[in-house]
């Protein structure tokens, strides 16, 4: 079994405020002998794009934020994920949206750019928001095998096929999933949806409170929602098991019974 500290937040526009929350929800999951700390999109600051100019705020992978946060996983022995505003090495005004994944002894493993920006809804982030243009190969992690993904990339299921084919067993999807109508049902469906035609547990971390819809949680294989945070800022403690995904994808071998050959041209 593997401990999670599951962190539904809710930023300012203080970057400074934001990581002193942080770092103290670090120490609490350490105290509670979590493995891994969960944050979600946005952390390190509240995005309003009328009020806030994203490219100034935002950092390098080296930055003071980020060095912060090594820092606070090396002290407490512990594993974070979360996504933070990146800087262009081009010097773009626009950022990218990266996610981390930064082991117990402090070292930066792994990062992601989000591919599918958020251009719906009247909403357009790639006004201000750069695209990646490369899925990550999953990971070893001391709670298993792990693929990541930001927020939007849920809506195209080939994001987690992929992670999921090439060995994940667990997603983590660090999200700031804007509110509205049918949005919060989109939410749970959906996430609900990649834990099941994937056999894996999702492992989903919202924002709360500004714009967002909150809702953060940790789905099963079997689509069983384990802990559901509802609206109210905080940290969830929750137990998964490795062995429950290779139970569910004993019996219920979906990605042994895709068919590549039928369908490899679809584009």
């Amino acid at each position: 079994m593997s401990k999670i500290a599951l962190i539904q937040l809710q930023t300012s526009i203080n970057k400074k405020e934001n990581l002193i929350k942080i770092l103290e929800y670090i120490s609490q999951a350490s105290k509670q002998k979590a493995d891994i700390c969960v944050f979600p999109e946005f952390m390190m600051f509240y995005y309003d794009p009328i009020n806030v100019s994203i490219n100034d705020l935002a950092e390098n992978i080296d930055g003071p934020f980020i060095k912060a946060i090594t820092d606070a996983a090396k002290s407490n022995s512990i594993s974070i994920i979360g996504a933070f505003c990146e800087k262009d090495k081009t010097k773009s005004k626009k950022v990218y949206d990266t996610a981390f994944f930064i082991d117990k002894f402090g070292a930066i493993v792994t990062t992601y750019r989000k591919i599918h920006l958020y251009d719906a809804f009247g909403y357009k982030e790639s006004d201000n928001i750069l695209p990646g243009s490369k899925i990550m190969k999953p990971i070893d992690t001391n709670i298993g095998k792990l693929g990541m993904l930001i927020c939007y990339d849920l809506r195209f299921p080939e994001v987690s096929r992929i992670l999921t084919v090439r060995g994940s067993e667990i997603l983590v999807v660090p999200s700031a999933w804007i509110d509205g109508y049918m949005k919060e049902q989109h939410w749970v469906t959906i996430n609900k949806t990649r834990a099941v035609e994937n056999g894996c547990y999702v492992i989903a971390s919202n924002q709360v409170g500004n714009i967002y819809c909150g809702r953060s949680m940790v789905i099963d294989p079997m689509g069983k929602i384990i802990t559901d945070m509802k609206k109210h800022e905080g940290m969830s403690i929750v137990n998964i098991s490795i062995s429950k995904i290779h139970q569910t994808r004993k019996h219920l071998p979906l990605l042994k019974h895709r068919r590549p050959d039928v369908y490899h041209d679809v584009h």
